[in-house]
């Protein structure tokens, strides 16, 4: 099995449009998805995706780095592995979340995803479970 590799941030912000603006004109990141309400970007340099996700005034999140994502081979194999090193098993994301299957803590409570498919493609949870069916038929 390879090794997990990190391949995904998300950053809460004020304002996400500029700061979407801000890492494509910086950084040359390319814009790879807009959430459907049009208040998160997702961007890529080739390697790491980089979620910038509206912050809620009612919300309890403080602007800055929200979470970060593993790609991973099993995801099953990584909840068993969290469970035995005394973390809470991972949650399943919302089906409307196209990137990670999973949300997960480590010790301190710092979050993060686990990502079958990966961080660089839009894949909803219907695609994926059509793409299951397919592949055992």
């Amino acid at each position: 099995m390879s090794q997990p590799r990190i391949r995904h941030l998300a950053i809460i912000s004020r304002d996400p449009v500029k700061l979407s603006e801000f890492y494509q004109s910086v950084f040359e990141m390319e814009l790879i998805h807009v959430s459907p309400h049009g208040r998160a970007f997702y961007l890529s340099d080739g390697y790491l995706t980089l979620a910038i996700l509206p912050h809620r005034l009612e919300g309890e999140a403080a602007v800055g780095i929200n979470h970060f994502g593993w790609s991973v081979e099993d995801s099953a194999d990584f909840s068993d592995k969290l469970v035995a090193a005394g973390v809470e098993e991972p949650k399943a994301r919302p089906s409307t979340r196209p990137f990670a299957e999973l949300r997960g803590v480590d010790p301190e409570g710092n979050q993060f995803d686990l990502s079958e498919h990966g961080f660089d493609q839009v894949e909803y949870a219907a695609e994926r479970a059509k793409k299951k069916t397919l592949a055992n038929s």
